[in-house]
């Protein structure tokens, strides 16, 4: 019996920063080609779905419908409006997420917002973490939109929006509500995007911390590819080791099970 649907990861493993992997371009086409649902799900809030799109049809030769497409952002924005605690919040973060957030109806306080959400803000401030520090501890609920300390680049690893929480953590001693990649909010609102039972599913991913335990933590198969974040050197190390590991996406036969 094969998987009957697919959750990926984007940056270091079907591509690396601006860099592309050919291995992870083709693994997309052949999904396509047999018809295998999948789910592209990111922790990444910089960039809206359509950018997404457009950047792996330009860039890395992906084309793939929007549907597919399934960000940290789109999983904040449903949690704000299954709790419901309030239409007002502070954004740290770029510009589509704040534009999505808006877009839900949500509009910006600086001092007594519902909610303050963090994610990776490539122009962030001493005085962004300094409100958002004062509106959490006034009792705005406090949402980190996934927790990568890390980003894999062409330059190397460079800060991630988990490096930010672990600031305003801090800052305010209160932890921040996880949505992205490894918790069960992205997780379950991808499945069932998806379609497809968690029994019959694989997250597919280069990442041991976010895409991989993603997985362990919420009862779906994985497979780690070695093209990003974690080493094979690490892999006899892991806690748990992830159902599959390759050292590319080339190696896959779409029949594993």
């Amino acid at each position: 019996m094969t998987y009957q649907g697919y959750l990926i990861d984007l940056d270091g493993t079907i591509y690396k920063g601006n860099e592309r992997i050919p291995a992870g371009e083709r693994f997309i086409e052949n999904l396509q080609k047999r018809h295998i649902p999948y789910m592209l799900v990111t922790n990444n809030t910089t960039r809206t779905p359509e950018m997404i799109q457009d950047m792996l049809s330009n860039q890395f030769h992906v084309d793939t419908p929007l549907e597919s497409i399934y960000t940290a952002t789109m999983a904040t924005v449903d949690y704000m409006n299954d709790t419901n605690r309030g239409k007002t919040a502070y954004v740290i973060g770029a510009q589509g997420l704040k534009e999505a957030i808006a877009e839900a109806g949500y509009k910006e306080d600086v001092t007594h917002p519902a909610y303050v959400v963090v994610g990776l803000d490539w122009e962030v401030t001493y005085d962004k973490l300094a409100t958002a520090t004062l509106a959490i501890q006034r009792g705005a609920v406090f949402i980190g939109t996934n927790p990568d300390l890390n980003i894999p680049t062409e330059r190397g690893l460079m800060p991630g929006a988990g490096s930010l929480l672990a600031f305003l953590e801090a800052a305010t001693r209160i932890k921040p509500i996880i949505i992205g990649k490894p918790e069960a909010v992205i997780m379950n609102k991808a499945l069932e995007r998806l379609g497809v039972d968690r029994s019959e599913a694989i997250m597919v991913g280069d990442n041991y911390m976010t895409d991989i335990t993603a997985g362990i933590k919420n009862d779906i198969a994985t497979l780690l590819v070695l093209t990003g974040f974690t080493k094979r050197k690490e892999v006899p190390t892991l806690p748990i080791r992830p159902n599959f590991v390759l050292d590319s996406l080339d190696d896959w036969t779409f029949d594993e099970r």
